[in-house]
């Protein structure tokens, strides 16, 4: 694994080179809150603050004005009242903002919409107590997997709830499979592999390089030439606490400002129409795409050796 004095050192080296012409925009965001790692880990408290204090440390002094998506149900029964809260104020500490993103990470293809819904209802008793406890409200929510129904009866119907309690959706236009490097990261980490972890890392940053070149035009198609401020979907784990600031780097060196997703979402582009209606989730720059009648190009995948990695973990 590459040493965090070396990842500022290369913070630093990103830092100091040419920005993009075009003044860019955007917001991060960070799903599956508290993290993703193992059930157990998420049920002991020293391990499960540790995680969470390590990655709030990484991100304080980069300034991401990030959002952060939480499945409340990720803590185990037994010492979800005191644990959540105290971990999800670590985030809070941090000025970050906080959302929804159901209670067990639910698959809307796989239930009713009465059940989707019970499941977003359970999923923000903490969250929001802990946004009322600092004047604030919970505002933003996140589908799972990005999917907003397989049926444009479901959809509707999801929509309309999401509404009736006052929800904001919180889109994503740039996706980049980032848990399936993660994934194979924690087994490198378990198994105390330091150049495999390096190995994924290096090649984690390559990959999100190779995506804004493939969604940086392709926003701009739908504007006209201008590229939308852009909403980036990252996840909580290992891989990004140890890697995200290389891929911060990334966005400052291509000209990129970080702005909160309230501040994103005032972009028109995100009143655009959404008609996209299919069994899989999928940014909303290829929701967009498909409504105005065009054809989807996708982005690009992961490298084959860790596809076929992730494939055989599984």
């Amino acid at each position: 694994m590459t040493p965090r004095p070396l990842l500022v050192a290369a913070v630093l080296v990103c830092l100091a080179g040419p920005a993009a012409a075009q003044r860019r925009a955007v917001a991060v965001t960070f799903d599956d809150l508290p993290y993703q790692a193992a059930d157990a880990v998420l049920c002991d408290p020293a391990q499960a603050m540790a995680l969470t204090e390590d990655f709030v440390a990484m991100l304080r002094p980069l300034d991401t004005r990030a959002a952060v998506f939480v499945n409340e149900g990720k803590v185990c029964e037994a010492r979800r009242a005191d644990l959540l809260p105290a971990l999800l104020n670590v985030w809070l500490d941090a000025g970050l903002d906080m959302g929804n993103h159901t209670f067990s990470h639910i698959n809307i293809h796989r239930n009713t919409v009465e059940a989707y819904l019970a499941d977003v209802d359970q999923g923000a008793p903490a969250t929001r107590a802990a946004l009322e406890a600092r004047g604030r409200s919970l505002v933003f929510y996140r589908h799972p997997y990005l999917f907003t129904g397989e049926t444009a009866g479901k959809k509707a119907a999801i929509a309309t709830g999401l509404a009736e309690r006052g929800y904001t959706v919180a889109p994503v236009t740039i996706d980049n499979n980032d848990w399936m490097f993660a994934a194979l990261y924690r087994d490198a980490e378990a198994a105390g592999d330091e150049a495999l972890q390096t190995r994924i890392g290096e090649s984690y940053v390559a990959h999100m390089a190779a995506v804004l070149d493939h969604w940086e035009p392709y926003s701009a198609e739908l504007t006209g030439g201008r590229e939308p401020a852009q909403v980036l979907l990252l996840h909580a784990h290992t891989l990004n606490r140890d890697w995200y600031p290389r891929i911060h780097a990334l966005y400052q060196a291509r000209g990129y400002r970080f702005v909160t997703l309230e501040e994103a979402l005032t972009d028109p582009v995100y009143s655009h129409a959404d008609d996209y209606v299919r069994a899989n989730g999928v940014s909303w720059l290829h929701r967009w795409t498909f409504t105005e009648g065009r054809p989807i190009r996708w982005e690009p995948d992961p490298p084959p050796w860790i596809v076929e990695a992730y494939e055989a973990r599984n």
